[in-house]
């Protein structure tokens, strides 16, 4: 029994991470904390037969802070914190409204739209959602839309920041796999394959513009189908449509401008992720001087949230990095390539059950989480059983996507319900995202199934 448990250490010490995070821990010292509290059994039962590798963990965590890649963490996360508090979506949403309205089911489209440029240019989920409810929820109410489909499709396109770059999963993607391509190089990988953040930035275009589309498909079939769930809105007579369209473009014109400065000199090679992040934030404190919402304190506030959350996401990245040398050292890569290797229908079969537990963790724990305890794990054996790294992490940001809308934790949902009016019941929203989450699905089965949706750009992008 004892040889048993010695042997299950690895399953044992994820199944006590889990656990510990389930009680409500905080989750970098419980990853922490519960590693080295495993370190010292393995020690102790001879499973870690070198401890003097310990020796190296100070270094291994200084070598994680001077990664250049993760600067463009805070750069972003500035970025967009600037841009939502220089309020883009009002104007957006206004704009949307007005070009789509008085379609049936319009105001779901502007709604997607919108979600869909402010993932392009803040890339702030919670800031998305909630903007997003407070803002366009009560007009599609007033207006006759049906509750379900409202905050369904609110909760849907507010998730667009995980996939349409310049996604912060992407670049903690991207930080993560090149990591992993190092370590399966290490163990016998021949390929001169890379998996960078732009890689990954470009991989995600032609997916995301499949979900976008996908949405506003759904949400046009529900107009066609239930007219009286998506009516049409009635023009607003005393504005002219000459005179509207030129607001629409006045008020999209400089948001555009500055996705395409941060995208495209990361597409066409002229700045790095870090760089175009760079330029982004530069890019938000001009457009909020033009907007007239540039103050010292609203910079002060902006500045003070983007340390606390970078602080977080690399304090998290420090546990996690802890917990995956422990896993190492008693023995759980073997495992996982052991288990893996026996599995009959090889990749297709491990990536299956790796999309599968992603999925269901997606329920307890934070995409953060995930990217920094289970793809360091999964990474290096699924790129030896032959996987594309660009697929892979595809793959891996779509479904890290559907974590946020599956109830009863998603957190979209959680940011909708603080916001929504008394007359919306959180069943409303839960029986809302049920739609999107199967399309969400059936485009990571169309991917898995067709890698060349992700592949495709970077390859001719070169």
């Amino acid at each position: 029994m004892f040889e048993l448990l010695i042997d299950l250490l690895p399953l044992l010490l994820f199944a006590t991470v889990c656990a510990v995070l389930l009680l409500g821990y905080p989750v970098a010292l419980s990853l922490a904390g519960v590693s080295l509290l495993f370190a010292a059994i393995g020690i102790w039962s001879g499973v870690i037969e070198e401890p003097t590798r310990f020796n190296f963990l100070g270094g291994r965590l200084f070598k994680i802070m001077e990664r250049g890649t993760l600067i463009a963490v805070p750069l972003f996360i500035f970025m967009g914190l600037m841009l939502e508090r220089a309020k883009i979506a009002d104007d957006l949403l206004e704009s949307m409204a007005t070009l789509f309205g008085k379609l049936r089911g319009g105001m779901g489209i502007a709604v997607t739209l919108v979600g869909m440029l402010l993932a392009a240019s803040t890339g702030i989920v919670g800031a998305t959602v909630v903007t997003m409810g407070l803002l366009s929820l009560p007009a599609m109410l007033k207006r006759g839309y049906h509750p379900e489909l409202s905050t369904g499709v609110i909760c849907a396109s507010g998730t667009l920041g995980q996939i349409i770059p310049p996604s912060i999963v992407l670049v903690l993607l991207g930080d993560v796999l090149a990591n992993a391509m190092t370590e399966a190089k290490g163990q016998g990988l021949k390929t001169d394959q890379v998996a960078s953040i732009g890689d990954l930035f470009m991989g995600a275009i032609i997916p995301g513009m499949i979900l976008v589309i996908s949405y506003m498909a759904y949400v046009a079939f529900t107009a066609w189908r239930h007219p009286e769930r998506a009516p049409a809105i009635e023009h607003d007579t005393t504005i002219s449509r000459k005179q509207a369209y030129i607001t629409a473009l006045k008020n999209l014109s400089l948001p555009l401008i500055l996705i395409v400065a941060v995208l495209g000199s990361i597409l066409k090679g002229y700045a790095t992720p870090t760089e175009a992040a760079a330029i982004g934030a530069f890019g938000a404190i001009l457009l909020a001087i033009g907007r007239k919402q540039f103050t010292l304190a609203r910079l002060k506030d902006v500045m003070q949230s983007t340390v606390k959350t970078t602080s977080m996401v690399f304090l998290i990245l420090i546990g996690a990095s802890i917990f995956s040398l422990v896993f190492r050292l008693l023995g759980g890569d073997e495992m996982i390539h052991h288990f893996f290797s026996q599995l009959p229908g090889g990749l297709f079969t491990a990536l299956l059950i790796v999309m599968v537990v992603m999925f269901l963790l997606g329920f307890i724990l934070d995409f953060i989480e995930i990217t920094f305890v289970i793809v360091p794990i999964i990474g290096p054996v699924l790129l030896l059983m032959g996987a594309d790294p660009i697929w892979l992490g595809i793959l891996i940001a779509i479904n890290l996507q559907t974590s946020f809308l599956t109830p009863p934790f998603g957190f979209a949902l959680f940011y909708l319900r603080g916001v929504a009016p008394p007359e919306i019941k959180t069943q409303h929203i839960y029986r809302g995202v049920i739609p999107f989450i199967m399309i969400q699905i059936l485009v990571l089965i169309s991917i898995a199934a067709w890698p060349s949706l992700a592949t495709w750009l970077p390859s001719i992008m070169g």
